[in-house]
């Protein structure tokens, strides 16, 4: 039966913990996520996870009953369309009863540092003044069919409306690229990893460029080759694109990049108990928050129990929080792009699964971002683009996920989609998937 009938599922709610049942909840939107969901019924995604958003703001209100009332709907919903994409011969098996994933999981966004290599300058404290968006709380439960509007935002927040943004077919070749071969002036306080952070390239790579020993300290002064080309992901005309192999979020308005700041993504390593990785999906922003309170996720506090630590379930605003001072929350289960008091794990992969800017550039970012506002995380380790003036640039990074993409085969099928086998210098190419450098390159004959 696909209908959900909520009062059928109240009266379980008294028999969950909370724990429990939100894991479960997570592990459903996962798996269906892994299956294909988001891309084969849309909207019924959409609502499943609009009621999983609702589940989290009342556990954030302390209201347990509606939470679990919420989270054990999200369960259900999920198990009706895994049914739905089994009817419809999906070859993934999807399963929502399997062990939880431990992927950071907070009812308050979080950020990590970020910088911008746009040609367009970020907008700065003195140019745009500050909106800060409140989280309203619920008084009175959610209706199931409300898509990403479970946060009211203060009458000077603005939200983006679907008019404004929509996505570009999948496979859109980009004309663009960002960033610079350019010098970096060392300042007070800066480090190698700190400077590689900032600017969106890895430290062996900075260190190799300006023949330094990775370990060198760094004097006031100093000028530091740099080179931090990338091709621009051409996804929608208004919105955030983060993908996760160049380890990037790319900001865009009126159909125009506007800001490009590299980023901190989860962790690659995979145990037995905790999978970290950041996931691939469509999302809307659903709240944003100044001086959050990081609700320390389940999976969290159970690697503390694990490493022998005292277990903490929450850490008040202030220096000692992991989340900084600004807080996005994504309709991505568990995901939020929040800046962090670890600057130097910027433009790596570190994070529980969240998305880290750097600190100044997410005070600006926050600025910039509206409250329903479409993003998407992506998985492309090769990219190719086609400049205005006929060049072609390609850029390949490694497979940190493991995926088991085979880089040669998806870069040979990206170059013959836009019929420009005989105009690029396949010795090149072949030279760039084996560095995997992650910089954008001109492979044009």
């Amino acid at each position: 039966m696909r209908m959900l009938v909520v009062s059928a599922f109240i009266f379980l709610t008294s028999t969950f913990a909370n724990a429990d049942v939100r894991n479960e909840a997570i592990i459903a939107i996962s798996e269906l996520r892994e299956a294909g969901g988001i891309h084969k019924m849309p909207d019924e995604m959409l609502s499943m996870d609009t009621t999983f958003v609702a589940a989290e703001q009342y556990l954030q209100l302390n209201d347990r009953e509606n939470a679990n009332r919420y989270y054990i709907l999200t369960i259900q919903k999920a198990r009706v369309l895994a049914t739905i994409l089994l009817e419809r011969g999906s070859e993934t098996s999807v399963k929502t009863n399997n062990q939880p994933q431990d992927r950071q999981q907070s009812s308050a966004p979080s950020a990590s540092p970020g910088h911008s290599v746009s040609p367009s300058p970020v907008v700065t404290p003195e140019s745009t003044p500050y909106i800060q968006a409140v989280v309203s709380p619920i008084t009175t439960p959610l209706p199931i069919v409300q898509q990403y509007k479970t946060t009211s935002p203060t009458t000077t927040e603005q939200t983006a409306s679907d008019d404004d943004t929509d996505y570009f077919p999948n496979d859109v070749t980009s004309e663009k690229l960002v960033g610079n071969v350019s010098t970096y002036i060392v300042r007070k306080n800066d480090s190698l990893r700190l400077v590689a952070a900032k600017l969106g390239v890895g430290r062996q790579q900075l260190a190799h460029i300006n023949q330094l020993d990775p370990k060198d300290s760094l004097k006031i002064g100093q000028k530091l080759k740099y080179n931090n080309l990338k091709i621009v992901p051409q996804r929608m005309k208004n919105g955030i694109v983060i993908n996760i192999p160049d380890r990037t979020l790319y900001y865009f308005r009126h159909g125009k990049l506007t800001v490009s700041i590299p980023v901190a993504l989860g962790a690659a390593n995979r145990s037995e108990r905790y999978n970290w990785k950041t996931p691939t999906g469509k999302f809307r922003v659903t709240a944003k928050q100044k001086n959050p309170t990081w609700h320390v996720p389940f999976s969290i506090q159970s690697k503390m129990e694990d490493d022998g630590m005292e277990v903490i379930t929450s850490v008040p605003p202030g220096p000692g929080n992991p989340l900084g001072k600004y807080a996005i929350k994504t309709s991505l289960p568990g995901i939020l792009i929040h800046s962090t008091t670890k600057p130097g794990s910027i433009y790596s992969f570190a994070s529980h699964g969240c998305i880290r800017v750097y600190p100044e550039h997410m005070e600006e970012l926050f600025k910039e971002i509206k409250i329903n506002m479409l993003g998407e995380i992506i998985y492309r380790p090769v990219k190719l683009a086609v400049t205005e003036e006929g060049q072609i640039f390609m850029e390949v990074h490694k497979d940190a996920y493991s995926k088991n993409m085979g880089l040669d085969t998806e870069a040979r099928r990206l170059i013959e989609k836009q019929n420009l086998s005989e105009r690029v210098n396949w010795a090149k190419v072949k030279s760039m998937i084996k560095l995997k450098a992650g910089i954008a390159e001109d492979i044009s004959l």
